[in-house]
């Protein structure tokens, strides 16, 4: 319908980008929490449900990473429930048998707290930068 479009009859596809000097499109992000993996599309909501599945799993949250090859990739924040154990290899194994393989996060990282609003709430983007930050070496003074 008419809302699919802009003004200037360009298609709304959720993406968000710039345009350079020579007017090549860079898609700088998605508006949509949607990971696009190789033009796989991928519900991160549909991830952090199975994974909220595991019984020793507190809270999960996916989310889209850089990835080289595909563009995006799946990282996951994991906060374990008090006294269980459980290695990255293990989650992703036991993934493989509730979503399809491309779905399978490329890296997972474990944290005591998910990253939180003043008010609460979980906010994608504030888990993986605070999952990244923590993945990057620190510079040497």
């Amino acid at each position: 319908n008419k809302t699919s479009f802009t003004a200037e009859h360009f298609f709304r596809t959720g993406d968000q980008g710039k345009m350079d000097k020579d007017g090549y499109v860079i898609i700088t992000g998605r508006i949509k929490e949607l990971i696009n993996k190789g033009g796989e599309k991928i519900s991160p909501i549909e991830l952090d449900n199975v994974m909220a599945q595991h019984p020793a799993v507190s809270e999960a949250v996916s989310f889209a990473i850089d990835d080289e090859m595909y563009g995006q990739d799946v990282g996951v924040a994991v906060v374990l429930k008090d006294g269980q154990e459980l290695k990255a290899d293990e989650l992703k194994s036991w993934m493989t048998e509730k979503v399809a393989k491309f779905k399978l996060p490329k890296k997972i990282f474990f944290t005591n707290n998910m990253p939180k609003t003043a008010t609460g709430k979980i906010q994608r983007r504030m888990v993986a930068e605070a999952m990244l930050k923590q993945e990057k070496p620190k510079a040497k003074l």
